[in-house]
C-alpha cells in the first residue's frame, strides 16, 4: 500500500465511519503521516446531521472528538479523489461497487481486511446496540488504524 488518501464509508455516516476517520486522523498525525481522511455514508437520510450522540460520547471517553462532524453522502467524485475507499461491511462495499466507475473499483475495499486484520471482517453497526457496541467500534477502529500504519511503514 502506497499511502494516499482514505475515505471511510458506512451506511448513514453518523456512527462507524466518523469515528474510524477520526481515529485514523489522530493515529496518522501522531506517526507524522500526512494523509487526508474523510468519511461519508452510502445513504443520504442523515446528511447534515451530527454524529450519533452515543458515538460522540463513547468517542470522547476514548479521546476522540466528533463534535465538528456533519454527515454526508458519497458522491461520484469521491471515487476519483480518494486513493482508498473503505467500507465498514459487505453491504457498504456492495453499494460502493454499484456506484463506483468500473475503472476505479480497485480503490474499494473493506476497512479491517485492508488494514491486515483477518479475525474480524466487518465493523458491526452499533446503532441498535448499547454502549459496549459503540466501544467495540472504537476498539476496531484503533486496531485498523494501527494495521494501516504498519502497512505504510509508520
Amino acid at each position: 500500500m502506497s499511502g494516499g488518501d482514505f475515505l471511510i464509508v458506512c451506511l448513514g455516516n453518523i456512527c462507524r465511519s466518523p469515528v474510524v476517520a477520526e481515529v485514523l486522523r489522530q493515529r496518522f498525525a501522531a506517526a507524522g503521516r500526512s494523509v487526508t481522511v474523510d468519511s461519508c455514508g452510502t445513504g443520504g437520510w442523515h446528511v447534515g446531521h451530527r454524529a450519533d450522540a452515543r458515538m460522540r460520547e463513547a468517542a470522547r471517553a476514548a479521546g476522540y472528538e466528533l463534535s465538528a462532524h456533519r454527515a454526508r453522502q458519497i458522491e461520484v467524485a469521491d471515487f476519483q479523489r480518494f486513493e482508498r475507499v473503505l467500507g465498514m461491511d459487505q453491504a457498504n462495499l456492495r453499494d460502493l461497487a454499484a456506484q463506483c466507475p468500473p475503472a476505479l473499483r480497485h480503490r474499494l475495499g473493506l476497512f479491517l481486511p485492508a488494514a491486515g486484520i483477518d479475525d474480524v471482517v466487518e465493523v458491526p453497526d452499533p446503532y441498535y446496540g448499547g454502549p459496549e457496541d459503540f466501544r467495540q467500534v472504537i476498539a476496531l477502529a484503533e486496531r485498523g488504524a494501527d494495521g494501516l500504519l504498519a502497512q505504510l511503514g509508520g
